[in-house]
């Protein structure tokens, strides 16, 4: 009789992950290599799930090397010929970057050529796009490079709403990683704020907003796009958005690229006034959006126009604490993304049809995840 290859048990997977040597963790992925599909399947989603949730304190060591374990001898499986195994692989790839963004330096090219085909599975390259996100928050240089920016920005313009989600959140945590990475893409982003998906715009919004914190006369080019977000039906992409207009306001006339005009088309003051519509209400997001517009307000002078080149004192125009800042937006962007997203008297967070009860995986009417 042929030998067989035992089966791979998955909780003895995540502890050869987390404390075998390389040697062990290398003969794991041979196995799985070899395994059935869904044997291979199971033993990736139970690592993933080990890296789930590390709470409020953040990974511990064992967590760590156990992501470390895995971006070193999983990644292969992003080119699994099995269509599942590919996408709890590459769901299991945005726990490892979220865990240990170093984990997952080796995978960057796997990552980022899953992204770029334009044949895989739209769920498996959405994943891909979150990998490469969270990873580039703490390690920009060795995720953000030009192609895959080129990529993150062309795939804005056509892919599906799953994907162009992950997209604009990736390019927002670059701006976080590296404010300076996205400088000279501010007109390209701008292109994309009336996207039809609230977090597309939200996560470009927020990405300006970081680019402003640092080089705040860049966002020229996005003023018309900035003022008119400002109408926006969702409460935190008209504060995002009013949040940028102030960091704009505040620039230095000397930094400014040459032939750039900082003042939107429109009626700045009218205009934040009126974004303020229904934020009455004693809610989070209407507190989001006053302090935005207020931060805003104070750029402007008393008749209504933007102030080009002076300087703020901090008694006039000051940002309160938590407005724009890069550390406050990587701080509670992620907050602000969890409340948008919850759906609301059972309702699918994408579409806002009526979701049955029971545990089906997706929205029957979108096909989005639950």
């Amino acid at each position: 009789m042929a030998d067989q290859t035992p089966p791979v048990d998955p909780e003895a997977a995540v502890e050869t992950l987390e404390d075998g040597d390389d040697e062990a963790r290398a003969s794991l992925g041979e196995r799985l290599a070899v395994a059935d599909p869904t044997e291979r399947k199971r033993a990736i989603v139970a690592v993933r799930e080990a890296l789930d949730d590390p709470g409020d304190a953040g990974p511990d060591a064992g967590e760590t090397a156990l992501a470390h374990g895995a971006g070193a001898n999983l990644a292969r499986f992003l080119r699994d010929d099995d269509r599942s195994v590919r996408l709890a692989t590459a769901k299991l790839f945005v726990r490892v970057a979220a865990t240990a963004p170093a984990a997952v330096d080796d995978a960057v090219p796997t990552l980022a050529d899953r992204l770029a085909d334009d044949g895989e599975f739209y769920y498996v390259r959405a994943r891909c796009a979150e990998a490469l996100g969270y990873a580039a928050v703490e390690r920009p240089g060795e995720v953000a490079t030009p192609e895959l920016l080129a990529d993150l920005r062309v795939g804005l313009a056509f892919d599906e709403p799953e994907v162009r989600r992950k997209l604009a959140k990736a390019l927002a945590a670059v701006a976080i990683g590296d404010p300076t990475r996205l400088a000279h893409q501010i007109a390209s982003l701008a292109d994309h704020l009336d996207d039809e998906e609230p977090l597309v715009r939200y996560h470009l919004c927020t990405a300006l907003v970081v680019v402003g914190c640092e080089r705040p006369a860049r966002l020229s080019a996005a003023a018309d796009a900035l003022a008119a977000r400002l109408a926006d039906e969702e409460p935190y992409v008209r504060g995002r958005a009013a949040e940028a207009l102030g960091l704009l306001a505040r620039a230095d006339e000397a930094s400014r690229p040459t032939g750039d005009d900082p003042s939107p088309s429109v009626d700045l003051r009218a205009a934040l006034a009126d974004a303020l519509e229904n934020a009455d209400a004693d809610d989070e997001a209407a507190a989001f959006l006053r302090t935005r517009v207020r931060f805003a307000e104070a750029a402007l002078d008393a008749d209504g126009e933007e102030r080009a080149g002076e300087e703020r004192g901090p008694e006039e125009g000051s940002a309160p604490d938590g407005v724009a800042s890069v550390a406050a937006v990587r701080e509670h962007t992620d907050a602000v993304v969890e409340a948008m997203v919850t759906p609301e008297d059972g309702e699918c967070p994408h579409c806002a049809a009526p979701l049955p009860d029971g545990e089906l995986p997706m929205c029957p009417h979108c096909g989005a995840p639950r």
